[in-house]
């Protein structure tokens, strides 16, 4: 068989209500993350990695900043028909907005028709992970499938936080159902403590793709979403297929973070994930030169570490600082801290903080988040009292993670 032609569909559209008030400004995808690195940066490195060459974003909500970043970041050859494109939300088919990941696929066919492609591989644009897509792409061609759904072993307690694939036993690539946060789940074969829940990431028969997308449209109590609608019709008819990232081998994967995936839709989520950066031997390494995360390279000059006014030196321990960063005396420990982040003689922990943010002297942040451009006056705490952080209208979460929307001052 020849080499087939490939074509990626990045779902951008999200409005992230869950990783609020980082979503207020900006799409899920847009959102900062690992100190320089955007969401998104991360599927789109996996499908460059995999060899994709022709990618389009489908953007809606507060899209701004992220066709920003994509067209100033993801720039590749047009002279070998290579880029990566923001495509926001068309109104071709009426002056209406996507109603679902299926709908944006539906209401963007036409990418589709003009690209001509064998393969479409369709993808979200908020997960952490590494993956290899040839290798899916070949389990999907060999099977004979509609569509082949990549699915990641989760333990079985935590099956009501996704959608859960169960298999056919007589073939265990076959999809047999699909559950959405089931309550109740049954175990692996081959591990019954676990499941396999689906990663959003899906590979299609470019026609099939386009003939499900155009009659889940006609339906009129569909979600039109993907992973609610369209697997389940593919399921239904016996074409669904699976493919366990256990299979999957990415270069340069040690085996402490080979199968590492992380849905970051949620404040928590988010938080964890940055904690699994910053371990000498890290879950999630972004030091991995044989499949590496892009990202914009600006022009910054390297972080800073001096002593404060007073002489004093200070304390970074298991922590990201990143370009641009000024550090003046300050502690930082187990925190990650993004571009042009200046910090006096102040106390950091387990937070992350976003770029061109200011820490005075003597202030604390602890288990924080602080969007980009927040001021913390010198002496000003957050973090320590949550009572005091909710009585100044920040959010603080069951788990006791304060957030601090952009731009905010703290006295």
């Amino acid at each position: 068989m020849a080499t087939p032609k490939v074509f990626g569909i990045v779902l951008a559209g999200g409005e992230g209500k869950r990783l609020m008030p980082l979503t207020a400004d900006r799409a899920k995808p847009a959102v900062p993350f690992a100190g320089g690195y955007r969401l998104i940066d991360f599927a789109l490195s996996n499908l460059i990695n995999s060899g994709l060459r022709q990618i389009v974003v489908l953007t809606q909500y507060k899209s701004h900043s992220l066709d920003r970043h994509v067209s100033q970041t993801w720039r590749l050859s047009g002279m070998l028909n290579a880029y990566v494109a923001s495509v926001p939300a068309q109104q071709r088919l009426g002056k209406r907005w996507f109603s679902g990941s299926a709908d944006a696929i539906f209401q963007s066919l036409n990418l589709i028709r003009d690209e001509k492609p064998d393969i479409v591989v369709v993808v979200g644009a908020d997960h952490v992970y590494r993956m290899d897509f040839t290798q899916m792409i070949d389990a999907h061609i060999a099977s004979g499938a509609g569509v082949t759904v990549a699915g990641i072993r989760q333990p079985i307690e935590l099956a009501d936080q996704f959608g859960i694939i169960e298999t056919d036993p007589a073939n265990p690539s076959r999809i047999a159902a699909f559950h959405e946060k089931p309550t109740e789940a049954i175990g692996l074969a081959d591990a019954p403590d676990q499941v396999l829940a689906s990663m959003g990431n899906y590979v299609f028969d470019a026609d099939v793709l386009m003939d499900a997308v155009t009659r889940d449209a006609d339906i009129d109590n569909s979600a039109h979403d993907m992973g609610g609608d369209i697997v389940p019709y593919f399921v239904d008819r016996g074409e669904a297929f699976v493919y366990d990232l256990n299979h999957n081998d990415v270069p340069g994967a040690t085996e402490r973070d080979r199968f590492y995936w992380r849905d970051v839709g949620t404040i928590e989520s988010f938080f964890d994930a940055h904690q699994d950066l910053i371990a000498a031997l890290p879950v999630f390494n972004l030091y991995n030169t044989a499949w590496p995360i892009y990202t914009q390279q600006l022009n910054m000059p390297p972080a800073k570490f001096v002593r404060d006014g007073a002489g004093a030196t200070g304390h970074v321990v298991d922590s990201i600082v990143s370009l641009g960063s000024v550090l003046s005396g300050a502690r930082i420990e187990r925190s990650v801290l993004g571009t042009w982040v200046t910090v006096e003689s102040a106390e950091v922990t387990d937070s992350v903080v976003f770029e061109r943010t200011t820490i005075g002297a003597g202030a604390v942040v602890r288990r924080a988040i602080l969007d980009k451009e927040v001021v913390v006056s010198p002496g000003a705490q957050v973090g320590v009292d949550h009572a005091a952080d909710r009585a100044r209208g920040f959010t603080v979460t069951d788990t006791g993670i304060t957030v601090v929307g952009k731009g905010i001052r703290i006295e």
